[in-house]
């Protein structure tokens, strides 16, 4: 399929230029999908889809129009360029726009070596529907756990390719394994809810049924009877389930894309301590069997190991061809692409510089404070890096889990709070953000 897929760009790219197009870039994703949800020990819902997309950008001098398809017949590619074409040329101009020169393009593109293709067969629905029932089994064993929400067993596979007029043709395809578990303990308007999932390229990596199932129990029992804390200022640990959140925001500030429309709290901070010192952040895009690894990004260009914190100095932005061009710099190879418009930058794996305390070391130094376990929205001022979250977790005495807390609301400022993280050792290494718990002190707790 994977040789279809570069056909099909490469007859959009000739169908582009044939309708006058001056420059153009196509990309055609195929995908398979199966899902399996489980409740109350009862099949609920089973899908299975696959299909193939296909999107073609064209450029006819400084102006540009994407469209996109789910159709792949000759009549639908030959309609997507002429349209495309007559878009572009109503478009406003756009100095920043266009391709990579040819130079600038990647040239390893042996995705092997990154192992994002389990060779197994595709799993058998009735093979999902027994895991899902499996890890749902293990939940409700848990004593206090009163009901399961949900259970899914899921598999996909994935294949894209690229392709443009400046001679890049390049594609990738990889695989996943999904299977998660929601419990729910307690009654009426007290219950508590908690999960547990595992997620993966090969299913040799995937935790067990019966162990997601069961975490997913505990967590929930451990919730229950949940109260709002006091209001004050406290320490806060951020567990490592949800501490990627707070590199996440730093990683939305030092997007090129939000530098170049002037609204991120980083404008200005090149070259300045975010984090403390000796703390790093480092992009990976070739981590083998990660999902989202990738030897080239969404404009062809080659990817590399990139610093985005050294020592805790903000090296610099993440950006795209458009982005570095309007800000007078270099494409980091950042490009992210879909099939229904242009090229945007992202990050693909990062991971923080961990510590040597535990996660109970945290605590032990954290003293009295509140332990978050769950976020829920979020209002963030994207010019200062003013911070609410709600949140709910487990209130902290003398260093020990004293009980479990809900409806509560921290605050604070991503500037201020960044260049405090304290962080543990206890990040989980396969997942796309590497990011231990990690302990910021002087929090504001709005509670009861």
């Amino acid at each position: 399929m994977t040789q279809s897929l570069a056909d099909l760009t490469h007859r959009l790219i000739d169908a582009a230029k044939a309708a006058g197009a001056d420059a153009a870039d196509a990309v055609a994703v195929a995908g398979t999908s199966v899902s399996i949800d489980v409740r109350n020990s009862v099949l609920e819902e089973a899908q299975r889809a696959e299909g193939t997309d296909i999107g073609l950008r064209v450029f006819v001098g400084n102006r540009s129009a994407n469209v996109s398809a789910s159709d792949t017949s000759d009549r639908t590619i030959e309609e997507m360029a002429q349209r495309a074409v007559v878009m572009a040329g109503a478009a406003p101009e756009d100095p920043h726009a266009g391709l990579a020169d040819p130079a600038q393009l990647a040239t390893d593109l042996d995705a092997s070596r990154l192992d994002l293709v389990d060779m197994g067969e595709e799993p058998d629905p009735a093979w999902l529907e027994g895991q899902a029932r499996e890890a749902e089994a293990a939940a409700l064993a848990v004593e206090g756990v009163t009901q399961a929400q949900s259970t899914t067993a899921a598999y996909g596979r994935r294949q894209v390719h690229l392709a443009a007029t400046n001679g890049f043709s390049g594609g990738y395809e990889s695989t996943g394994h999904t299977l998660s578990s929601v419990a729910i303990a307690g009654t009426g308007t007290g219950m508590e809810r908690d999960y547990d999932y595992d997620s993966r390229i090969h299913l040799s990596d995937r935790r067990t049924a019966a162990d997601i199932g069961r975490v997913a129990g505990e967590r929930t029992v451990e919730r229950h009877g949940a109260r709002r804390p006091k209001t004050g200022t406290y320490p806060v640990v951020f567990d490592e389930r949800i501490a990627s959140s707070l590199i996440g925001h730093l990683l939305s500030a030092s997007n090129g894309a939000s530098v170049a429309r002037g609204s991120s709290w980083l404008l200005g901070k090149v070259g300045e301590r975010i984090l403390p010192d000796g703390i790093d952040l480092i992009e990976n895009p070739h981590r083998p069997r990660t999902a989202g690894s990738r030897l080239f990004d969404g404009e062809g260009l080659p990817t590399s190991e990139r610093m985005i914190i050294e020592r805790g100095i903000l090296t610099g932005w993440t950006l795209d061809l458009a982005t570095a061009r309007k800000l007078d710099l270099t494409s980091t190879a950042s490009a992210s692409r879909g099939t229904s418009g242009p090229p945007s930058p992202s990050v693909t794996h990062v991971a923080l510089t961990q510590g040597r305390q535990s996660r109970a070391d945290l605590l032990q130094d954290m003293g009295t404070g509140l332990l978050i376990t769950s976020m829920i929205g979020s209002t963030i001022n994207p010019n200062t890096g003013d911070y609410s979250r709600g949140a709910s977790g487990f209130w902290v005495e003398n260093g020990e889990i004293a009980y479990p807390v809900n409806e509560c609301t921290v605050a604070g400022n991503l500037l201020d709070m960044l260049g405090r993280i304290v962080p543990a050792n206890d990040a989980r290494t396969h997942l796309s953000r590497v990011v231990p718990s990690l302990m910021v002190d002087g929090m504001t707790l709005a509670g009861e």
